[in-house]
């Protein structure tokens, strides 16, 4: 038995009794004495020996076509748009957290200010 396949049964052994696999894998590099990181590689080697988490390719497109290209753009336009309607709200709560922030130095710039005194009035005598 591989070091990969022992690694990847172990791994399994323990998200079966209900870990995630990042506490199986941090759990096991304690019991291992060996690098969370290094675990994972060797699990993952042997998931790909086995062909589990393989994904068919996707064909490549030959050709773009006018029409391809033409949604293409739509499709950027209307995120521009978008994004556009995201950064309006981004700096309305800007500047509304700017307008509260005013308001609270404005409210207790009296309060502030008369501290400062009493203490220089301290100070001075």
């Amino acid at each position: 038995m591989t070091k990969a396949q022992q690694v990847y049964e172990q791994v399994e052994a323990k998200v079966a009794s209900g870990q995630t696999k990042a506490e199986a894998f941090r759990a096991l590099a304690e019991e291992l004495g060996q690098p969370a990181k290094s675990l994972q590689g060797a699990y993952y080697q042997h998931t790909k020996k086995l062909g589990a988490g393989t994904t068919p390719r996707r064909t490549r497109k030959r050709e773009t076509t006018p029409a391809d290209a033409l949604e293409g753009a739509k499709a950027l336009l209307e995120e521009a748009i978008e994004s556009i309607d995201a950064e309006i709200e981004q700096a309305k709560e800007r500047a509304d957290e700017a307008k509260a922030e005013y308001e609270a130095m404005k409210a207790s710039a009296t309060e502030r200010k008369q501290a400062i005194t009493s203490k220089l009035k301290a100070l001075d005598s």
